[in-house]
């Protein structure tokens, strides 16, 4: 039985009352970058195995604990890394839990696709006072963004999927854009008084399981392409980035049977099955290490993960790592949770 956490941390962004590296615990909450997404995890995850070892006179199996880094960036040189290895392959893991924020009450059991990809659209360099010597990469891109805005999200709105996921806004295809970087370096402390020949932009499209990864690159291809029979002068090149095509798990599978059965018995309701909005290190464990019985459960509230103010309420952590802990143990006995 093996828990998985990621420890890498996005930057903290704007916004934040509370200093984001201070762990501040405030009325039954920890404040702070990650505490969400996923330090809450990870630490319910420890205190599982340690109530485990301490109330538990002998166990059938191995638990491990492994706390990854690189899991916001692809995950390669972690949890890939590792399953490459074999150390997320039977026989040596049977099961897997990856303490995710996706709420104390929910079993995540798969999540959508992602293709990452770099848009560069390339102009003329020419003198700053002298523009229409040049051709702007910068106009160019905002060609692209006006485009985008005008056929593909309301496309992509229009999209749904039958898979659970949550929060609801993600059961629709999404298209963010990550960053724009256009036009040259200052120059003695001043802006470079030149045209830009060169502007990329860095897309994060998420597909649904419905989805094909070659029909969502031939769209964005095929939008910049009509870009280029309608623009003068409009040249774009495309760079594969990252790609992920949706996983779903079983949902009546050994790990996820037993994390439901201990909801139920550590919070007294029926827990609900669901999907992530973005990927998780599921997606390596399933195709690198040929490992299906894997799941994401974990405290946090998942739509506060990346935001200012983020927190984990503690009595969520608390219960995790109760249901944490009594899924593992009914896996190693082979029993129910309910028993």
């Amino acid at each position: 039985m093996h828990f998985n956490s990621h420890i890498d941390v996005v930057q903290s962004g704007l916004g934040w009352s509370l200093d984001p590296f201070s762990a501040v615990v405030r009325d039954g909450r920890v404040y702070g970058r990650g505490a969400c997404d996923m330090k809450g995890g990870m630490a319910a995850s420890i205190i599982a195995v340690e109530g485990l070892l301490d109330c538990t006179a002998k166990l059938p199996g191995t638990l491990e604990i492994s706390g990854t880094v690189d899991e916001e960036s692809g995950g390669f040189g972690g949890v890939h890394y590792l399953a490459e290895r074999g150390w997320f392959s039977p026989p040596r893991v049977d099961h897997v839990i990856i303490p995710e924020p996706l709420n104390v009450d929910r079993v995540c059991v798969g999540h959508r696709g992602v293709w990452w990809a770099e848009i560069e659209t390339h102009g003329r360099m020419a003198h700053g006072s002298m523009p229409f010597l040049g051709d702007c990469a910068v106009r160019h891109m905002h060609a692209v963004v006006e485009r985008f805005e005008r056929d593909l999200y309301p496309k992509l709105a229009a999209r749904r999927t039958d898979m659970p996921v949550v929060p609801s806004g993600a059961r629709h295809s999404t298209l963010n854009i990550n960053s724009i970087h256009g036009g040259q370096a200052e120059f003695a402390g001043y802006p470079a008084p030149l045209v830009s020949d060169s502007c990329r932009m860095v897309i994060d499209r998420r597909l649904l399981i419905e989805e094909s990864m070659d029909s969502v690159k031939g769209e964005v291809r095929e939008l910049l392409d009509q870009l280029a029979a309608d623009r003068a002068g409009f040249r774009y090149s495309i760079r594969d980035i990252f790609e992920v095509h949706p996983t779903m798990a079983d949902r009546n599978g050994p790990v996820a049977r037993s994390t439901a059965a201990a909801i139920r018995r550590v919070l007294g309701r029926d827990p609900e099955f669901v999907c992530s909005p973005g990927t998780y290190d599921q997606k390596h464990i399933d195709r690198v290490g040929k490992l299906r019985d894997c799941i994401a459960y974990g405290p946090g509230i998942l739509e506060l993960a990346h935001q200012p103010d983020e927190y984990v309420v503690i009595e969520d952590m608390v219960d995790s790592a109760k249901v944490m802990a009594l899924a593992a143990r009914s896996l190693l006995l082979g029993t129910s949770s309910d028993g």
